[in-house]
């Protein structure tokens, strides 16, 4: 058997977002097919790596 590295530790994250902005993002997701939460870890990804959007 060969061992497997853990699973991604996941954090609840709160915030306070425009109704209507998260509608807008949610829509294109949907409209392209990506799964929101991968786009935010994705971004935050980028952020901490570049410290900018």
């Amino acid at each position: 058997m060969a061992a497997t590295p853990p699973d991604a530790q996941k954090r609840k994250v709160d915030w306070n977002i425009d109704r209507k902005v998260y509608d807008e993002y949610m829509k294109t997701c949907s409209n392209k097919g990506y799964a929101p939460q991968v786009v935010l870890e994705k971004l935050m990804a980028k952020f901490n790596q570049t410290k900018q959007i």
